[in-house]
């Protein structure tokens, strides 16, 4: 099925997107991450494949539905426990296979299927698995911040009032790395100087060169930031700099993630991705924006898992979206109604 139809709760404004034949769960079966584990003792070391030219080979399509039942945040019950014990893994199955059920039923599906997973959460530091609490700066940033995504919010006049997400502009930096409902898809291309990582939501291409070159001037900022990538042994190291301040480091849009959360212009990420088996490679984040974090930074870590099978279509979404139009004229027409 290459569309699906999803409803924004409280407005009852569908939305068409697009979605994958591979994110499907009636198509193919979510499959559980390999637990990260020591080799067997005498067992033979994996050795990385190589590129052509000689750089680690991290090709393919690493989409991740497995991720989207393991909540970005960590509940508070677990506490600074990053693995679930035998029981709780047995409920977060359970609790999976009803959501999956309850999204997949129907004529259209509303969401991919995902299965759990023994992680507690994305986030691993702070230790705890908590968003960090926000700077004054941050939350008077917060404050400042519009979109369907602000809890609260009522009132859409004009596109201002909506975020780069909602404008089909960008999802932005981290998101767009992290897990969604749906369109989970990303593919990895490499050519001798450059990796690109293809994003199916929302339709971009990250461009990393790999060889050394000077930063991108400071005035110059980007949606997506300005990346340099480098190889540590078999591991691709991202730093990306030159953000425009103008997208969330967080929303709802991520399972078990703080509603919103502004970024500024000075955020800095770092990223490593380690291929560790034939079908994973580990990931990991840390975001530094001190400006409106207490904590200066935040970490997320999980694995990929390497699914070619799986098959991106076109995200169909543009600025000009009858979302945008639907939500004006709703919240314009629900006022009226209250001041009569």
């Amino acid at each position: 099925m290459a569309g699906r139809i999803l409803t924004r709760l409280g407005l009852g404004i569908a939305v068409l997107v697009c979605s994958t034949p591979g994110g499907a769960a009636a198509q193919q079966p979510a499959r559980r991450p390999p637990a990260a584990t020591q080799p067997a003792p005498g067992a033979r070391a994996w050795t990385p494949p190589k590129t052509p030219w000689g750089e680690p080979d991290l090709r393919g399509t690493w989409p991740l539905n497995h991720l989207i039942s393991t909540p970005f945040q960590r509940p508070e019950r677990f506490g600074d426990r990053r693995v679930m014990t035998d029981e709780e893994f047995a409920a977060a199955q359970k609790a999976a296979a009803d959501r999956n059920t309850r999204f997949q039923s129907g004529a259209i599906p509303q969401a991919d299927a995902g299965a759990a997973t023994r992680l507690t959460s994305l986030l691993v530091d702070p230790p705890n698995g908590r968003f960090p609490e926000l700077t004054p700066k941050g939350k008077q940033l917060y404050d400042q911040m519009r979109g369907s995504y602000k809890p609260g919010q009522t009132v859409f006049d004009t596109p201002d009032d909506f975020d780069s997400w909602d404008r089909c502009i960008t999802r932005g930096l981290p998101v767009s790395m992290l897990p969604r409902n749906y369109n989970n898809g990303i593919r990895i291309m490499q050519f001798p100087g450059y990796v690109v990582i293809l994003l199916e939501m929302a339709h971009e291409a990250r461009i990393i060169p790999t060889t050394p070159r000077p930063p991108l001037d400071g005035a110059i900022t980007q949606y997506l930031g300005e990346p340099r990538g480098r190889w540590d042994g078999n591991t691709l190291v991202v730093e990306s700099t030159n953000f425009n301040g103008k997208t969330a480091s967080t929303n709802a849009g991520v399972p078990g993630a703080p509603p919103l959360t502004p970024s500024t212009p000075n955020m800095r990420i770092t990223e490593r991705f380690s291929r560790r088996a034939a079908d994973t490679i580990d990931y990991q984040i840390t975001v530094e924006d001190p400006e409106i974090l207490t904590t200066g930074k935040w970490s997320a870590a999980f694995p990929m898992q390497l699914d070619n099978e799986y098959e991106m279509y076109e995200y169909a979404c543009h600025e000009g979206n009858t979302a945008i139009r639907n939500y004006i004229e709703t919240s314009r027409y629900e006022r009226a109604q209250k001041a009569k």
